[in-house]
């Protein structure tokens, strides 16, 4: 979401309940945590960010869709983690790639983040997959689905609440909401495909992993190097040129947005909070829109490089930034884990000492 949908009163709202439910989860990941989840939580994190880039045309309706990997995280990491991952993968792309708003920062990371891994891993994936150790692929493809379309669902779904909420966009809510909860149907049909793809991938090269996180179990001493190269290699892959092909075609979001407006004009906002937080991102972001500053995109063709039509354009910004990206925010999230870990430690070593 761009901060042209969401008022400051929105926004700080949901700025509240995201670092309310960061706080919870860094709590229970604290106290789960062990050294060998780290590294694990930081390349998972690195898949996502790249695999955010590669937008994907929906057929039919001239508009196009990116994966949200907060299911994918969930199932390897659990919803805690999960979540703190996906704030720390939003965050580098809001401050350092100036993709999606700082004020609606918080609504972007509630819709992404909470109700695929709090509501759709728990209630649905769990539920159809099971906890055993031995996985079948019908269930994880179904499970994969369902929880998939359900999450982007609520997520779609909370947009057009926030932004309704705002009253800053006069978006009406009814033709709002009967154009953004089809799209992201057919975006939810790709996250679950995609979902389940990574799961059997994770399940062959290590099953153990998913029977530890599902039980909330240590990972130490399981041997998690085929999944961490598999993943690195994914997101290099495709951060550095896989987002060549991305469609440049407006995402879900965009469209629903043309389509009830009847124009391809950005919205904008132009009060104090609006413009504050404008003026950070603008000197925050290093690569804005994934791509070199100075690079000056040619009419109906996006930054970053992206391509249209399934035609590569080469374009080293864009490559730049999916590999930057990635090693951001793997040091990113390696920084939290350590931070959490040894608070961890502290606290067990203390608890030893008194006993």
């Amino acid at each position: 979401m761009a901060d042209a949908l969401i008022s400051p009163a929105v926004g700080g709202v949901l700025w509240g309940a995201t670092a309310v439910t960061v706080a919870y989860s860094a709590r229970k990941v604290r106290n789960e945590l062990d050294e060998s989840k780290i590294p694990l939580m930081g390349v998972a994190g690195a898949f996502v960010f790249a695999a955010q880039m590669l937008n994907f045309a929906i057929p039919g309706t001239g508009s196009s869709g990116h994966l949200g990997g907060a299911l994918i995280l969930a199932i390897l990491l659990g919803p805690e983690a999960a979540f703190l991952v996906i704030a720390s993968v939003l965050a580098v792309q809001a401050l350092f790639f100036a993709d999606g708003g700082l004020l609606a920062l918080g609504c972007n990371i509630f819709n992404l983040g909470f109700f695929p891994a709090f509501i759709a891993y728990p209630l649905i994936y769990r539920k159809i997959v099971g906890r055993g150790p031995e996985l079948r692929a019908g269930r994880v493809v179904a499970g994969s689905l369902l929880a998939g379309i359900v999450g982007l669902q609520l997520g779609a779904f909370a947009v057009v609440l926030e932004t309704t909420a705002s009253g800053i966009s006069a978006l009406p809510f009814s033709t709002f909401v009967l154009l953004m909860q089809p799209v992201h149907l057919a975006i939810g049909v790709v996250e679950g495909l995609v979902t389940a793809g990574v799961v059997l991938f994770v399940y062959k090269a290590q099953p153990e992993l998913l029977a530890r996180a599902a039980a909330r179990r240590p990972l130490r001493g399981l041997r998690l190097k085929p999944v961490l190269v598999g993943l690195g290699v994914a997101a290099l892959v495709a951060g550095a040129g896989l987002s060549w092909f991305a469609s440049t075609k407006s995402d879900g979001l965009e469209w629903s947005i043309a389509k009830v407006t009847g124009t391809e004009k950005e919205l904008r906002a132009s009060d104090s909070a609006h413009a504050a937080a404008a003026d950070v991102q603008a000197r925050t972001a290093i690569l804005p829109g994934y791509g070199f500053k100075h690079a000056v995109p040619a009419e109906g063709q996006a930054t970053g490089g992206q391509a249209s039509g399934g035609t590569a354009r080469v374009d080293a910004g864009t490559s730049l930034s999916g590999v930057f990206g990635a090693l951001i925010v793997v040091g990113l999230i390696a920084g939290i884990g350590f931070v959490l870990y040894r608070r961890s430690a502290g606290r067990r070593a203390k608890a030893g000492a008194s006993a």
